[in-house]
């Protein structure tokens, strides 16, 4: 029986960091993972460069049932503090669209420099070890027996992440874990992942794989300025992964292709002016041809502006500015970046991530009901929460 102060399941973002506090606390740490590697969605992350914090952080960027749960986490351990920490060990970073960072180089530059904080605070990683059974003694001590041998500890944390990308090693485990102790999961879903297509709509626009176009897309509940990009399966891009943490089955989306201008009035204008250019070719100047010709008839597109009424050319104009389209659904956790949904918060101490209920059970990171826009967001929350939780275990 291996004996430890404080047992981490999950040796990812979160796990790591509340390791390293922990550890910095004098306490003996022992991160338990079922993986072969530590930080394998870290690695992954950002196209390899690990997008790891953002400029502008706040609660705003959050989806939880309990929205004001991450105020308290993000206000104690700020994007600020995880740049201090990037900053001791010299990790070139820049900073790209609404606020992103990403390192210059690797990832791994982001993952070494948390084992090397875990191993100067004497914390040990453990790996290839799963969990067979998980049960709190009346000391109200936590025994885990594994494959890997049996262990015991004063404070246990679940940091095991949620359900996306399975090929990466996700599972429930975190889930069952709350369960197990009566904790309340709230239901989860795919989140920052790709839409798919009703059949007609696949069949055509398929065509239109690889063309990205900035636009503003919306729901009842949000808008998104970002680029969305046509794929072979259906809609990919920034702003529909945004979009898609706020989207429910069945649920209509609309879409302004030119969010910049007013296409009713430059029409307007150009026929004023006398020009006699068919509609396909005014539109081709502001959207890719393919694209005007997957939305309009052929018989409108080879009409000329002088030829269209003012009825005409609103209702090209509102097709374009407001393209309402109906997803068939989304591709799911294999691709998603995140799991919307996770332990209630409710149950959960915003001050420590401790289970209310349960002393000595502590959640952290995203297998919370704590969800991340797309953009460092969902990092930074991994950081502030295992910080909070290493405080107090």
């Amino acid at each position: 029986m291996k004996e430890a102060d404080v047992i981490i399941i999950g040796a990812g973002a979160s796990g790591l960091m509340c390791a390293i506090e922990a550890g910095k606390r004098g306490r003996k740490v022992i991160i338990l993972d079922h993986a072969n590697k530590p930080g394998k969605k870290i690695l992954m992350s950002g196209g390899g460069r690990c997008n790891f914090t953002n400029y502008e952080v706040g609660p705003d960027n959050y989806i939880s049932h309990n929205p004001h749960f991450c105020k308290s986490a993000l206000s104690r351990y700020t994007q600020w503090d995880f740049l201090a920490l990037i900053g001791r060990y010299h990790i070139p970073f820049h900073e790209r669209e609404h606020g992103q960072l990403f390192c210059n180089e690797s990832a791994r530059d982001i993952l070494n420099m948390l084992l090397a904080e875990c191993d100067d605070a004497g914390a040990t990683v453990q790996l290839s070890t799963h969990i067979d059974t998980l049960e709190q003694a009346a000391d109200k001590r936590f025994y885990l027996t594994t494959d890997n041998g049996n262990y015991i500890c004063q404070s246990l944390v679940v940091a095991t992440g949620g359900l996306s990308i399975p090929k990466m090693g996700a599972t429930p485990l975190g889930y069952k874990i709350a369960r197990q102790f009566g904790i309340k999961v709230q239901p989860t879903y795919a989140g920052l992942v790709p839409f798919t297509l009703q059949p007609e709509d696949k069949s055509k626009f398929s065509a239109l794989s690889g063309i990205a176009v900035p636009c503003v897309i919306s729901n009842k509940i949000r808008s998104f300025s970002e680029n969305i990009l046509f794929t072979h399966r259906g809609l990919s891009g920034p702003a529909v992964l945004q979009i898609s943490s706020y989207w429910h089955q069945g649920e209509e989306i609309s879409i302004n292709l030119l969010p910049r201008i007013n296409l009713d009035e430059e029409l307007k204008s150009k026929r004023q002016q006398k020009i006699n250019s068919k509609l396909k070719v005014c539109l081709g100047g502001y959207l890719p041809k393919r694209l005007i010709s997957s939305l309009f008839a052929e018989e409108i597109l080879e009409r000329s502006l002088q030829d269209l009424s003012d009825t005409q050319i609103r209702q090209v104009s509102e097709q374009i500015h407001n393209w309402t389209i109906k997803p068939g659904g989304t591709e799911g956790y294999r691709t998603a970046e995140v799991t919307c949904g996770g332990v209630d918060c409710d149950a959960i101490s915003s001050k420590t991530m401790e289970s209310k209920a349960v002393p000595g059970l502590y959640f952290i990171g995203e297998v919370l009901d704590v969800t991340g826009w797309l953009g460092g967001y969902n990092f930074q929350w991994a950081w502030s929460s295992a910080w909070c939780a290493g405080q107090y275990v």
